[in-house]
Formats: structure tokens, sequence, C-alpha cells
């Protein structure tokens, strides 16, 4: 709890809209649900200007700027709670989480050359922190552009996760977190490089030939290209034996 025995307020986006306090879910009408994500997701003050332009991109600006007033006027209970509604701006209270900001600073702590991996972090619930994607079914040009960013941020985490799980000899959790890169993005060769790699680390040559031969026929069928030597090399020696 806060200080006063406030509840914990905070906002989670991925996988979906969630308005929490006290780690009990609130539930608000979906303009509100826009409101707040967006807010969330800029991460700092956001003018009401910028705001009244953006979520309400086709009315002329006195008519999206007398949505914003009429949208924060309706807000109420929590989702009012979590707002600092200036005159000019709006932001989260400094006390509010947010998920998605959680993830990032996982996603880039896995990334930094400069540091290892913490320990904390070397865990299934990272995995499954990086599996999620951001504000699913939302179409907004707002909210496409900030999901790809955290798509691509997720997908080069999960990939170095798993080279840290096999330096580490966790070889399933390195299949794990290769995998769900895979299911994100079938078509992305680093991604079954790392999980033909991790195969190969827990000895598992068919699983590893299977994998390449799986992510061959997909890229030719699909794009008609070749898979480069960022993979192939992997079970070049493989393939020699089983087609020589």
């Amino acid at each position: 709890m806060e200080s006063g025995d406030r509840p914990i307020l905070r906002v989670d986006l991925l996988g979906g809209f969630r308005l929490l306090a006290g780690g009990e879910q609130v539930t608000v009408s979906g303009g509100s649900e826009r409101l707040l994500s967006f807010v969330a997701l800029c991460g700092q003050a956001v003018p009401r200007t910028l705001m009244a332009g953006t979520l309400w991109p086709d009315r002329p600006e006195r008519r999206a700027y007398a949505s914003l007033r009429s949208a924060l006027a309706r807000l109420e209970g929590v989702g009012r709670q979590i707002l600092d509604i200036g005159a000019t701006e709006v932001r989260l209270r400094p006390a509010a989480g947010v998920d998605v900001d959680e993830a990032r600073s996982l996603a880039r702590r896995i990334l930094d050359p400069a540091t290892p991996t913490l320990e904390q972090d070397l865990s299934a619930d990272t995995v499954e922190t990086l599996s999620v994607d951001l504000l699913p079914g939302w179409y907004e040009d707002w909210v496409v552009h900030e999901a790809e960013e955290w798509h691509q941020l997720r997908l080069h985490a999960l990939e170095a996760l798993a080279e840290d799980f096999i330096r580490a000899g966790r070889f399933a959790d390195a299949v794990a977190a290769a995998g769900v890169a895979v299911r994100a993005e079938p078509l992305r060769e680093s991604a079954h490089a790392a999980l033909i790699r991790a195969h190969l680390a827990e000895g598992n040559q068919a699983e590893a030939l299977r994998d390449f031969e799986r992510y061959e026929h997909l890229l030719g069928s699909e794009l008609g290209l070749r898979p480069t030597p960022l993979v192939s090399e992997l079970v070049a020696g493989l393939r020699a034996i089983v087609h020589p």
C-alpha cells in the first residue's frame, strides 16, 4: 500500500488494458481506457493539445479539445485518482506503475552488452513478460507505433535471453525463450538461429535439423528466399550426413 493506506495504482497494457488498484482490476469505459493508455505510453506530462489531436484526429481542433475536456470530466474513482490533471498538461501520478515501462527496462537490461544478465532475470517469468504484445487488437496509429517498437525490443531480448540460458546450461529455458520469438515472427531468421543453437547445445540434433528444414520450407514458400549462412551453417554438418 502507498502512504496513507492508499492502494497502489497501476496501468497494465501488455496483453490488453487493465487498470489496477491494490492488485484489483477496476472497470472503466472504453474511452477512459484509450485516454489512460495514451498517457501511460507517453511516460511523461502530456500537453492537452497533443492528447486532443492524437485521440480525436478526425475532429477540428476546437471539437477535439472539447472532447478531451469531456473525457477528463467523465473520469471518476481510480481513473481520476491515477492522473495529475493540470490546466495545460496531464500525466500519471509519479507513484503509479506501468507494466510496459517495467518490461522495457527488463528487455534493455538483458540486451545491455556491458553487464551480465541478472540471475533474477533468468527466469520463466521473464520469458512470460517478453511473450506478450502491447494492446493487441488496438489499431490506432499511436498504438501501432508503440506496439511495433515493443514487438521488436522483446524479440531481440528473447533471442539474447536464449543465449544467456545456453551459457547457464539451462537448455529447456533457452528453447522456450527462442520458441516464443519464433512463434511471434515465424520468418525471423535470428529467432530460428537462437532456437537451433539451443537444440544443439542440448544435444538434440534431430530437433535442430527439423527446425531448420521447417524454416527453410516456410521461407521458400512465403518469400521465395533461402536461409542465409547465419542459420544454415549451424546445421551444415548435420545436413551433409543426412543428405550426403
